[in-house]
């Protein structure tokens, strides 16, 4: 919204810093900081009083998570807020990239809403069905990969990029739609799966939603793509000021989500970051680096498919709790350790995605 205020400038001026994309995405992180910091207590306080008991606590979890009942959860209404307020202020609106991220982020939001809704008001693990939630989660997902291979050119409508290639990509044609709609319910239910303990899945996201900034604006501009020799995608430079308002407003939510937490973030929040992600690396054509970049959720998904699997099969498990954070907790590590160490390995995987763009 703010970009329109270049109109004023005359190539010169403070009005004329509006026209940078790195420079609107600092003033994103900064607004959607400032929100977190400005609305977290009032938005808490105004859970806790709502909800009473807050989020249901399963009874066949860790013994640890006992303590953590009365816990309000939805926090992750505070971030899309901050990620709302901030892009809308600093990014292009008329840049179609920004609205696909933003469909997407905002219906997996709602999505997430009424099962975090269902759960506290029947005081029930269970929430909405997963059945519902997928089929809404796929049509969500169809229309945005429909729009991102409307908006892509010719040359990538349909295509998939080969990271460690030189501009290469794989024509999928009628494939191509499916294949994204995974990518992007993939995301969103990969990292609701890594929501479990206190910290866990925001930094994460918040480094995978950096990185792919990054990457966003890099193949967003044709310099940069002619020196990386990757596909240029015009227009995607603007995602960048919607990651750093992810970035700002994860970093409002984790000051209130860091152990103990005060509010969770929810499905709310994890669904709607996820499926960001997913939409991000669509719109990018960098599907196969969110894997890399997004390691840790896909372990994380991968931990549970791999139990249920085989405790059908053999009525026996692999883990001795899925998701793969609760095995280490029956293992004796401290939530803390746990959180931690994740998070370490999230910033490993998001420089070896980084690397993808030079290593060809």
């Amino acid at each position: 919204m703010l970009y329109w205020l270049t109109e004023l400038s005359d190539g010169g001026g403070v009005f004329n810093l509006f026209r940078y994309i790195t420079f609107r995405a600092g003033a994103a992180f900064m607004t959607a900081l400032i929100f977190g910091f400005l609305f977290g207590l009032p938005l808490i306080n105004a859970l806790r009083r709502t909800q009473g008991k807050g989020q249901p606590i399963r009874a066949d979890g860790p013994e640890g998570h006992i303590i953590k009942a009365g816990t309000p959860t939805m926090g992750g209404l505070l971030i899309i807020g901050a990620v709302l307020t901030s892009t809308l202020l600093w990014a292009r609106l008329d840049n179609p990239f920004i609205w696909i991220v933003l469909f997407v982020t905002l219906s997996y939001a709602l999505i997430g809403f009424a099962d975090d809704y269902a759960k506290v008001s029947k005081q029930n693990v269970d929430g909405v069905s997963g059945k519902i939630r997928l089929a809404i989660g796929f049509g969500v997902a169809l229309i945005a990969a429909l729009w991102s291979a409307w908006v892509h050119p010719d040359e990538l409508t349909n295509a998939l990029a080969l990271p460690f290639y030189k501009d290469t990509l794989l024509y999928m044609g009628a494939l191509f739609v499916p294949f994204a709609m995974i990518v992007i319910v993939g995301a969103a239910n990969a990292v609701n799966l890594t929501d479990g303990l206190d910290g866990l899945a925001i930094m994460p996201v918040m480094i995978a939603t950096a990185t792919l900034g990054v990457i966003a604006y890099a193949v967003g501009r044709v310099d940069f793509t002619e020196y990386l020799e990757v596909h240029y995608v015009p227009g995607t430079g603007e995602i960048l000021v919607f990651a750093a308002g992810v970035v700002g407003g994860g970093l409002g939510f984790l000051w209130y989500n860091a152990p103990p937490a005060a509010v969770f973030m929810g499905d709310t929040g994890s669904l709607a970051l996820g499926g960001a992600l997913g939409a991000i690396a669509v719109a990018t054509k960098h599907e196969l680096v969110l894997g890399i970049v997004g390691g840790l959720f896909v372990v994380e998904a991968l931990s549970v498919i791999i139990q249920v699997l085989y405790f059908k099969r053999t009525g026996k498990r692999v883990f001795l709790m899925a998701p793969i954070h609760h095995h280490y907790e029956k293992k004796g590590w401290a939530e803390p350790q746990i959180v931690i160490r994740f998070w370490i390995i999230s910033l490993i995987l998001a420089i070896i995605g980084l690397a993808t763009l030079k290593v060809r």
